[in-house]
């Protein structure tokens, strides 16, 4: 494409904070220590970083536009000064790789993908035309279920470089009725956090799907294309799909599955690591919890015996702003929601969070119900085992 390349390599890879957890380097793939997700905004630099190939590189702005084609009457190419003088909004959207908490799923029976620990999750404001409007440019209005032509499915192709497509680009598809609804808050975003997007989030143009898995949010947007069947591409049909526990990779038939979208219900404790060590008797058990599809929070049970008895925790998003789980007129719906709660901790201690959704799902308890061969929506209880520091070792620390 005039103006963005993918290149073949990573000699042009951008920089990043060096406090990153790198999970692997080529292609980049890190996330932030869990303690970094205790804001309600996630800073850019901390926000997780999911990469197939190498990052795409703009060497021409001016030169660079976006092909919108197939099952419409109106194929056109639209320029980022053209998607600039639409309507812009602001969204604030959780994204989420499917793969988050992996590692831990990997610790139940070794799993195939990057490893993540409780940090593949970030929150940002995304600002940018929403894709309903953009739509209407090539003749398809808005709530509509299929194209003039028979298109179903709306496709969005990267300009990257990915090895399962052999050398060819990322790609990924949604209903058609799910972008052309201007509810859905599909974006195509040129800013996040008020910035414009930098090379690792997407620059200049990518895609934000709320309430969805992030493998369908394309990054470095090449061409959207109007279709009858839902893309065919590997991530849509040799990946990021559901299977039960009985299926191994001897066994493993990716037609019988759907493609993965909205991800459960999850959440996770920020505030402690997996293993650590408190100096009080009070200690404040703090984190995330977030939901697909736009359904709110509805509680998340703290407990610090193990399961044996619970208690709920605050839940906000924004301080001073009560939150309802139903309410998205004063919520952000895309959003996750934090949580906090101060318990007294036993001398050794496993302290379990568990979050239920407006619709009244709830995280299983054990992972081994839910453990699946690629690792992905390990929703399971987040656990951490904490002791309390001994007198000696608060001495230590003076």
């Amino acid at each position: 494409m005039p103006g963005l390349r993918g290149p073949s390599d990573y000699s042009e890879e951008p920089p990043r904070h060096p406090s990153l957890k790198v999970n692997s380097k080529e292609p980049f793939n890190a996330e932030p220590h869990r303690a970094a997700l205790l804001s309600y905004i996630t800073p850019i630099d901390f926000f997780y970083k999911r990469n197939h190939g190498p990052i795409p590189v703009v060497d021409d702005i001016e030169r660079y536009n976006v092909s919108i084609g197939g099952l419409v009457e109106k194929p056109l190419e639209i320029s980022m000064f053209e998607i600039r003088r639409l309507p812009k909004y602001n969204v604030v959207a959780t994204l989420q790789c499917a793969g988050n908490r992996r590692t831990e799923m990997s610790k139940a029976r070794t799993v195939k993908g990057v490893g993540w620990d409780v940090s593949a999750i970030g929150n940002a404001i995304w600002g940018g035309a929403k894709l309903a409007d953009v739509l209407e440019l090539v003749g398809i209005s808005k709530h509509s279920s299929f194209s003039a032509l028979g298109g179903k499915h709306v496709e969005f192709v990267s300009i990257d470089k990915c090895k399962e497509e052999n050398g060819g680009p990322y790609k990924a598809s949604i209903s058609l009725r799910q972008a052309a609804n201007p509810e859905a808050d599909v974006l195509l975003a040129y800013e996040m956090n008020g910035e414009i997007l930098n090379r690792d989030h997407g620059y200049p143009l990518r895609v934000i799907v709320p309430g969805v898995i992030g493998a369908r949010s394309v990054k470095w947007l090449d061409h959207i294309n109007i279709i009858e069947e839902e893309c065919q591409g590997f991530f849509m049909q040799k990946d990021y799909k559901m299977f039960p526990p009985s299926v191994n990779w001897d066994n493993i038939n990716w037609m019988t599955r759907k493609a993965q979208m909205d991800f459960p219900v999850q959440c996770a404790i920020c505030s402690l690591e997996d293993v650590d060590v408190v100096n009080q008797v009070k200690a404040t058990i703090a984190g995330y919890a977030v939901s697909g599809g736009g359904r709110g929070i509805e509680r998340v049970d703290i407990s610090v015996d193990g399961g044996k008895t619970w208690l709920e925790a605050e839940r906000y998003q924004r301080r001073n702003t009560p939150y309802q789980s139903t309410d998205d007129m004063n919520n952000d719906k895309w959003a996750w929601v934090l949580f906090k709660a101060t318990v007294d901790t036993p001398e050794n201690a496993v302290i379990i969070a568990k979050a239920v959704d407006a619709a009244a799902n709830v995280q299983p308890e054990k992972v081994d119900a839910i453990w699946n061969l690629r690792g992905i929506l390990n929703t399971s209880w987040h656990k951490v085992q904490v002791r309390r520091a001994s007198p000696a070792m608060k001495n230590s620390n003076l």
